[in-house]
């Protein structure tokens, strides 16, 4: 699997059963967005920022609500959260999504703005992939982020949603929550894993230039 982050939520997956490409946004974010010709397409919540499907494909499959679905072999379980930590009342609903392709478990918590609950843990099942929010402002901050990791114990963690040049969003950098889960990141233009190279028992910090 080849794993390419575009920034802020923005993620390709491109597998053996297809290409799945998770929160599109528009060139208004300050960031050059993917062109989007992807079969499967993710969106976690209706913010402008995650969910630019203008120009996606009639014939993609887009998902953007919770449940369970499965397209060209790929099973995706979508649940329920919220984009603050007050039950959504700030900021409404976030969906996080838990694929399955190349006998590996990818999770993305999209906008996540609490630490999870028992059953929200348990839905999400082991993660081998972790797409995790850190930049604070409008999601969880640093110090949230590794206290959701340490209830996931994924076994690659991969930030998102935090500052990086030419962003028109006021985010925090990545350096609070390099810091505070104190793993030395190995950075990459695409990242490329499959099963038999996740890591054994160490978590592992992925990161991109962009």
């Amino acid at each position: 699997m080849t794993i390419t982050w575009f920034g802020q939520s923005c993620f390709r997956l491109e597998a053996k059963e297809g290409s799945v490409l998770i929160d599109p946004f528009s060139k208004e974010l300050g960031l050059k967005p993917p062109r989007i010709k992807d079969e499967v397409i993710l969106v976690t919540h209706q913010h402008a920022d995650h969910n630019n499907i203008a120009d996606a494909n009639p014939e993609a499959f887009i998902i953007q609500n919770p449940g369970e679905y499965e397209n060209h072999g790929i099973a995706i379980r979508g649940i329920q959260s919220f984009h603050d930590n007050k039950e959504g009342t700030e900021r409404g609903l976030n969906t996080i999504y838990v694929l399955k392709a190349e006998e590996m478990n990818i999770c993305h918590l999209g906008d996540l703005g609490h630490v999870l609950t028992d059953h929200q843990i348990e839905d999400i099942g082991d993660v081998d992939i972790l797409m995790i929010p850190v930049g604070g402002t409008y999601t969880i901050d640093a110090k949230t982020a590794v206290e959701v990791i340490n209830q996931i114990e994924p076994k690659i963690v991969i930030p998102m949603h935090y500052k990086v040049s030419g962003l028109n969003s006021p985010l925090d950098g990545p350096e609070k929550f390099v810091k505070e889960l104190g793993l030395t990141p190995e950075k990459f233009e695409k990242y490329k894993i499959n099963k038999k190279s996740l890591p054994a028992e160490e978590t592992k910090l992925v990161m991109f230039n962009i």
